[in-house]
């Protein structure tokens, strides 16, 4: 699903990189724990998987696509069609319902609306309801929802279509840990019935017994080794 090799990148206007990775794979259907303090790239590495930036150097292929061989909008598209992103800060539209929010994606990808076996708005509540969301929330705002309810609006819009790799960034942070386990629980049993990898980020270890396996970041990325050399 996810392959990398000997990938460098560095922001604009700073000496180092911030990435230097040497080797890194996440295969079909695995849902791997990626781990790593503030500051060890995390998120970078993210926007790189999910082909908002791209690497100065280096292989990064995602669901065997090169990403580097796509234009800016191809890889949007590429992103749209291919990949599911749960977001630390949930990012749902405070001005559509639970249902329209879960549903928007399929407004950019024609590949995941065609990959629906209902309609979806039927799909959505199919999820919502796997996902553990009461039915008397779907036409309510997503404001009027709780922390873990809108976590779950923010699963299921990632999860609607199928994609083939979903990205979790931290989505339980706010979370008591019996609900934050529980949730990812649900996480993995959709993604099981999708066939979809997971590749879930956090700064929490302990989430890491919930996964096939576990990667530190840090021990990773060679740039943090060189940096941590020169101090």
């Amino acid at each position: 699903m996810i392959t990398i090799e000997q990938l460098r990148f560095t922001w604009p206007g700073q000496p180092q990189p911030i990435l230097d990775i040497e080797a890194f794979a996440l295969n079909d259907g695995e849902h791997v724990f990626l781990k790593g303090p503030s500051g060890s790239g995390k998120s970078t590495l993210l926007s790189l998987i999910a082909g908002i930036h791209t690497p100065q150097s280096g292989v990064l292929t995602v669901n065997h696509q090169a990403l580097s061989r796509l234009n800016a909008r191809q890889r949007d598209q590429f992103r749209a069609n291919h990949i599911g992103y749960i977001f630390q800060q949930f990012n749902l539209l405070p001005y559509l319902s639970v249902l329209n929010n879960v549903t928007v994606p399929l407004r950019f990808s024609n590949v995941r609306r065609q990959a629906l076996n209902q309609s979806p708005h039927q799909e959505a509540a199919t999820l919502l309801d796997r996902l553990g969301l009461p039915a008397n929330c779907y036409h309510q705002p997503v404001t009027a929802l709780s922390i873990g309810q809108q976590q779950r609006v923010a699963a299921a819009r990632a999860l609607i279509g199928a994609p083939a790799l979903i990205i979790a960034d931290e989505p339980t942070s706010a979370l008591d840990a019996d609900t934050r386990n529980a949730f990812i629980r649900l996480l993995q049993d959709r993604c099981r019935e999708s066939n979809s990898s997971l590749l879930f980020v956090s700064h929490d270890s302990q989430l890491a017994r919930f996964f096939d396996r576990d990667v530190s970041l840090p021990s990773l990325n060679r740039a943090m080794h060189h940096e941590e050399a020169s101090q």
